[in-house]
């Protein structure tokens, strides 16, 4: 079997699409397309049910699909491996966190890392979903509950706790509410059903305080925490939010400050093969440090000791 049709085939069976898999191969959409039908006349079989929406796999293209995928994700921990061998840290880290996180606290504080470890190419994959960290769909994750995989290892970060928000303009416009039981007049943004967090009761905020006839509806709900934090920033209403975002709300006011849900456990995640990765073991070190020196600081986050 053909090794560049191979890989032309796995970019396509994960893109979905001939397009989408040129542009991660540099390689034009006639071009990814030959591949695959050279490589479906050298294997007597096909491969994709080809539709105007996109590309399905055949039966025999999912068996193919699945062998492909462990072997592509041998090779990468082979070459996480090879690299780790070098007394510097040096390699691809792909690193994975939910969306909130990602862009509002980690992205503003990379910078440190990569001055300090040039060596190391850091890709940053926000997504509220979770990648397969043992198929190696990225090397470490930061995630708000602890994994369920059992082969993966974790380290506890922190906890975080919530502050309930407005802006300003809300503020001024609908008053500011002296007691949980004011909620009962105010607009309020919290999750949508189609919102991924560990929480419990994600939208607690409706239920702080309510009476049991008086049931409150919110104004807006929105599936990840950023777009509740641009929502309340723009002022359509009051949303919980967490504190890692303390930084980031100097234009939003605190409010109701013993009000607080419930609190969400933030863990550093790795595949077992690598435990003993230099890469890794320098950026857990950079995470533990930076939430040391903001509690240092004073943020209002815990961290473990």
């Amino acid at each position: 079997m053909d090794w560049d049709k191979l890989r032309v085939f796995h970019a396509v069976a994960e893109a979905g699409s001939f397009t989408h898999a040129g542009e991660q191969l540099n390689l034009s959409q006639s071009a990814v397309s030959r591949q695959i039908s050279a490589l479906e006349e050298s294997l007597a079989v096909p491969l994709f049910h080809r539709h105007a929406r996109g590309l399905i796999l055949t039966e025999q293209g999912e068996l193919l699909f699945r062998t492909a995928r462990d072997v592509f994700a041998k090779l990468a921990m082979t070459e996480a491996q090879l690299s780790d061998s070098r007394e510097v840290p040096s390699g691809r880290l792909k690193v994975t966190t939910t969306v909130a996180f990602g862009t509002l606290w980690l992205t503003p504080r990379i910078h440190a890392f990569v001055e300090k470890y040039p060596d190391i190419q850091v890709s940053l994959v926000v997504d509220d979903g979770e990648l397969d960290l043992a198929m190696r769909q990225a090397d470490v994750a930061i995630r708000m509950q602890p994994p369920r995989q059992p082969d993966l290892v974790q380290r506890h970060l922190m906890t975080l706790q919530w502050t309930v928000y407005a802006s300003p303009e809300y503020l001024e416009r609908f008053g500011t509410p002296k007691s949980v039981e004011e909620l009962d007049k105010h607009r309020l943004i919290v999750f949508g059903e189609d919102a991924k967090l560990p929480a419990g009761s994600i939208n607690w905020l409706l239920e702080a305080g309510a009476r049991p006839e008086r049931q409150r509806h919110p104004v807006l709900t929105v599936n990840n925490v950023y777009g509740i934090f641009r929502a309340c920033q723009s002022g359509v209403g009051i949303a919980a939010l967490p504190d890692y975002l303390s930084r980031e709300t100097d234009n939003l006011v605190p409010i109701l400050p013993e009000l607080k849900g419930p609190a969400v456990e933030a863990y550093f995640v790795y595949p077992e093969e690598l435990r003993h990765s230099k890469r890794v073991a320098v950026f857990r070190d950079f995470l533990v440090n930076t939430i040391a020196d903001r509690q240092g600081q004073g943020q209002a986050m815990r961290v473990p000791a």
